[in-house]
């Protein structure tokens, strides 16, 4: 298992960057992938979430069941966890929104004041065929990887 974990600051409310963390073909920023849901608006559990990574046909499905939906609420962090059902992809994602501390968010002028959040993206990734001596090398790419798509979600 190659478990990874990202976090930002940004000045978005909970509620707008779940928003943009939960708004699926967004995570399409993902190089060589293309992110869909079925059935539905991917917004609950027992949804399904698609991620489709390849070139024309040669590729493969990550299907992801959202098995926890929990929105930001006041006083209450969003939690959405996500089980990768794949036969190439396996593991789970969660990502985790709650207001961001005093000391945590920082104004354009570098002074630190409420608001805004903390979002945090937590990995436990495995690939079918990859020995486990491989998952320090897995971690270790995801991180800039989904890093990357983490920015473009937050950044509107």
């Amino acid at each position: 298992m190659a478990l990874f974990e990202l976090s930002r600051t940004v000045a978005l409310t909970p509620e707008r960057a779940w928003g943009r963390m939960t708004d699926w073909p967004r995570h399409s920023a993902m190089p060589l992938t293309r992110v869909g849901v079925r059935p539905g608006t991917g917004a609950g559990v027992g949804a399904v979430v698609v991620a489709r990574t390849g070139v024309g046909r040669f590729g493969f499905d990550d299907p992801m069941e959202i098995v926890v939906w929990r929105p930001p609420a006041p006083g209450v962090p969003g939690l959405c966890r996500l089980e990768k059902r794949g036969r190439v992809v396996r593991g789970w994602a969660e990502l985790h929104v709650r207001p961001a501390g005093p000391a945590e968010t920082s104004g354009p002028d570098g002074s630190y004041g409420v608001g805004g959040s903390l979002v945090r993206w937590r990995e436990d990734i495995r690939c079918a065929g990859l020995p486990a001596a491989a998952n320090s090398l897995l971690a270790a790419a995801g991180r800039p990887l989904f890093g990357r798509v983490l920015d473009a979600l937050l950044a509107g």
